[in-house]
């Protein structure tokens, strides 16, 4: 008998044979119990792991301070509204003031997603006179922005391939321009090129959209690190700028940096920041908390980066192919999907949870474990990890 399911029973047999069927992991926080004993552990399932999967770079999301001001300012879990309606709070409003200083623009706008920011800014700011222009490694939120904007058309250039967007620059010299970037691509670890491609909107009037989620208080001036286009101090030439708040900061939202034009243009044009409940107050004072906390600890970030460097030093040494990775995210390069999951499951039995990203987050034979550094980590939970990698590769063939 047909079943009105049928095509998602084949599509779902299709995903199992082709090793990219996902299952949804159950992963717990727990506080650490004898004497002495300070912290948390993380445990997927009943197994306690070292997590090389989270994006809380700077390990914010459990620190007691900003979880004890979180915790004292709560009055409601949501305003249950949203902004345009009677859930615009005032501490969304101090947040939006210090992420506009922290990236150098006029205004900042936070939805509740960097997803959401994405969708909203891009979808917005498109028109049928618009060509997109987007990195092919660009993240899957870009790529349904693009898809859903109202543009004339949307241009994929290789990824940072500044000599081939100069040529669909060309071959569409009729149109206005968007240029669409990462600032750290999510899957790679390696930096846009923004130096060039500033250079590159200026001469073509494009709009420089930059999605900087993955260097936000992480990389640009001691003091302030506001991500790839002040590390390249190019910020003032970045016309959006989208982040988020869930990955530097340790805590939950995404915000639109820009100028005044744009900030009113948004509030009144995007559907992701008018048709939904606004941005708990509470994750805002966590964000501030957490900002304010870095604010007092200036060498978090430079102590960060050398543990990066050092760790990418050792798995390069050990054999791993780490790509063009030039930051806290670091990807092993299996090639085969089993293999990457093999390996990956080899890894937890160890106690090291390291999650293999297959197709579609990346092309089809370019599987991988996704390592994501964590300042809290230590140097020899991190050389506990190398010597299972090194020893669990060698034994699968991968090195």
């Amino acid at each position: 008998m047909v079943s009105k399911y049928d095509h998602i029973y084949k599509q779902l047999e299709s995903y199992k044979e082709k090793n990219i069927y996902r299952e949804l992991l159950i992963s717990s926080i727990k506080k650490k119990k004898g004497k002495g004993d300070s912290g948390n552990s993380f445990y997927l399932g009943n197994k306690k792991a070292i997590n090389l999967c989270s994006n809380d770079y700077l390990g914010l999301s459990q620190n007691p301070l900003v979880i004890s001001i979180t915790k004292g300012s709560l009055k409601q879990i949501s305003q249950c509204s949203s902004r345009l309606i009677s859930g615009n709070d005032k501490n969304i409003i101090k947040l939006e003031s210090i992420l506009a200083k922290h990236r150098n623009t006029k205004r900042a706008l936070v939805y509740p997603t960097g997803y959401m920011a994405n969708l909203g800014a891009i979808t917005s700011l498109s028109s049928p006179d618009h060509v997109i222009f987007s990195d092919s490694l660009n993240h899957a939120s870009i790529i349904d922005s693009c898809r859903l904007a109202r543009s004339n058309a949307i241009e994929i250039f290789r990824h940072n391939d500044i000599e081939h967007l100069s040529l669909l620059f060309k071959k569409n010299s009729k149109f206005k321009k968007i240029i669409v970037t990462e600032g750290v691509f999510s899957m790679d670890g390696d930096i846009a090129r923004l130096n060039e491609l500033s250079e590159l909107a200026k001469k073509y009037d494009a709009i420089l959209v930059v999605d900087d989620a993955h260097s936000d208080f992480i990389f640009g001036r001691s003091g302030n690190y506001g991500g790839i286009p002040e590390y390249y101090g190019v910020e003032k030439q970045v016309d959006i700028h989208i982040s988020s708040l869930s990955k530097g900061l340790g805590c939950f939202g995404g915000y639109v940096a820009s100028s005044e034009l744009v900030y009113n243009f948004l509030i009144n044009r995007s559907r992701q920041f008018i048709y939904t409940s606004a941005i708990p107050e509470h994750l805002c004072v966590a964000a501030m908390a957490a900002i304010h906390f870095l604010k007092k600890n200036k060498n978090i970030q430079k102590d960060f980066i050398s543990l990066i460097n050092w760790f990418r030093d050792q798995l390069k040494e050990s054999g791993f192919n780490v790509g063009n990775s030039a930051s806290q995210i670091i990807p092993i390069i299996v090639g085969n999907e089993k293999l990457a999951l093999d390996f990956s499951k080899e890894l937890f039995k160890n106690g090291i949870f390291i999650q293999a990203i297959r197709y579609p987050t990346v092309s089809v034979g370019e599987a991988r474990l996704r390592i994501s550094i964590n300042a809290s980590f230590s140097k020899p939970q991190l050389l506990y990890v190398i010597k299972c990698l090194d020893k669990i590769a060698k034994k699968m063939g991968i090195t």
